[in-house]
């Protein structure tokens, strides 16, 4: 591999050809724009197993950002990936980004400082570089409703960074009102908001409004509907899919594939990217990325085929 030498654009640090560069957060520390995203749905058809080989193949191929939650339950298996990485003095935990989230059903103040510290016992680590609050609405242990506001969820994130256990803290699926309430009534600023965005689902409005805010968006499910055999058995997906004429274009223009141009879009969208995937193949082609850049036009032109479409409905 060929080292380059260390240069900043737009606020970017590019310090190896092979590695994902990284955006400031609002507090100060760093994350990587590409993260291998794991746990449900890591790959049509695989188990939990494969994420610990997933992961230390990532971490080879110069991944140096690693997304799990407790909702996922595979933090012992992303936890073991890491720990073989630097058993393999491919980098020190320090060089690993750890992102986790909080379970729906430990929403109470009370409880986020212990449920954190469940997950840095599954994960193997003293600390995680972010946490987030994975949904805003609370449930009870069976799924049922519970009446925790966020802004207490929130408050227990505060106590978690306050003691070290987190570096940074954040939420997930978050609309503009609840991120506003928790900008104008929390003590800490969230650094990052994981939503989904992709080409059916752009979700301009809120990344827009985040990155006014200066936090950082994750944006998940990146593929979106390219892989059409994901749904099959639902309505039929929107485009675009993974042959559609305009991505082939542009993917045929540098020489990438229209998955590659569809993560480009998203960074260039100023994103962090959170692909999914189990095949060692595929994991390397998802950070293949930083050799290109699309113009404003191509990004324009992916913006509309926005039809505001979750995978999940």
């Amino acid at each position: 591999m060929l080292l380059v030498q260390a240069i900043y654009l737009c606020g970017i640090n590019f310090a190896l050809a092979t590695e994902a560069p990284y955006l400031d957060l609002n507090d100060g520390n760093k994350i990587p724009t590409v993260a291998l995203g794991t746990g449900r749905g890591t790959a049509h058809g695989s188990s939990v197993d494969e994420v610990r080989d997933a992961v230390l193949w990532a971490i080879e191929e110069g991944y140096r950002h690693i997304d799990t939650a407790v909702l996922y339950e595979d933090e012992v298996q992303v936890g073991q990936g890491v720990a073989d990485a630097i058993a393999k003095g491919l980098v020190t935990r320090e060089q690993v980004f750890i992102t986790t989230k909080l379970p729906n059903d430990k929403h109470a103040r009370e409880q986020v400082v212990p449920t954190l510290k469940e997950s840095l016992a599954k994960l193997g680590v003293d600390y995680v570089d972010l946490f987030l609050i994975h949904f805003p609405l609370a449930t009870k242990s069976d799924g049922s409703p519970d009446d925790i506001d966020y802004l207490e969820t929130w408050r227990g994130m505060e106590d978690a960074k306050q003691l070290g256990l987190v570096k940074s803290i954040g939420v997930s699926n978050f609309n503009i009102e609840q991120i506003d309430r928790v900008l104008a009534e929390g003590k800490v600023k969230p650094a990052v908001n994981q939503i989904e965005v992709h080409p059916a689902h752009t979700n301009e409005e809120l990344v827009i409004h985040c990155q006014n805010k200066g936090i950082t968006v994750m944006a998940y499910s990146p593929f979106g509907f390219l892989v059409p055999r994901r749904y099959a058995g639902a309505s039929p997906p929107p485009p675009p899919q993974i042959d559609n004429p305009t991505l082939v274009k542009i993917g045929e223009k540098y020489g990438k594939s229209t998955g590659q141009v569809v993560l480009r879009y998203l960074i260039d969208r100023g994103l962090i990217i959170v692909p999914k995937s189990t095949n060692k193949q595929r994991i390397a082609q998802n950070i293949n990325l930083f050799d290109f850049k699309l113009t404003q036009e191509e990004v324009a032109t992916i913006n509309k085929f926005n039809k505001n479409r979750s995978v999940f409905e």
